[in-house]
């Protein structure tokens, strides 16, 4: 089993689409523009996706998350190398704002232009 799709409203598709694409390597596998409903895309690999809806406007960013409050804290990604990926957030003017070497790996977290805090770890070896 593995997790297919996480569904993210976000402030401006665009701006999200390009974010994860430049950050991630994700490819757009569907679009829908807006129309009857809101405007929405999902971009992620053949295995995975986030599946992203355009926020009623105005929107703003969300507040932080707290790990005492029910809800979605973050969502984390695995990359190959954890370095190259935050040398790809600072091009893109994006800083971590924590960073953190913990049994299994090492990982930094960040905002995405959403306000949506998210994670990405690297493993010294592949997870059992």
């Amino acid at each position: 089993m593995h997790l297919e799709h996480v569904n993210m409203t976000v402030i401006d598709l665009d701006a999200a689409i390009d974010f994860y694409r430049r950050l991630l390597g994700f490819e757009v596998r569907w679009r829908r523009p807006a129309g009857e409903t809101c405007a929405a895309a999902h971009v992620g690999r053949d295995d995975f996706f986030l599946a992203l809806f355009q926020a009623d406007p105005p929107a703003a960013p969300l507040p932080p998350r707290e790990y005492g409050r029910a809800g979605l804290n973050h969502v984390g990604f695995v990359v190959d190398d954890l370095d190259a990926s935050r040398a790809r957030l600072l091009e893109m003017n994006v800083m971590p704002h924590h960073e953190a070497a913990y049994e299994p790996g090492r990982r930094l977290y960040f905002m995405d232009p959403s306000g949506i805090e998210v994670e990405l770890v690297e493993y010294a070896s592949p997870p059992v």
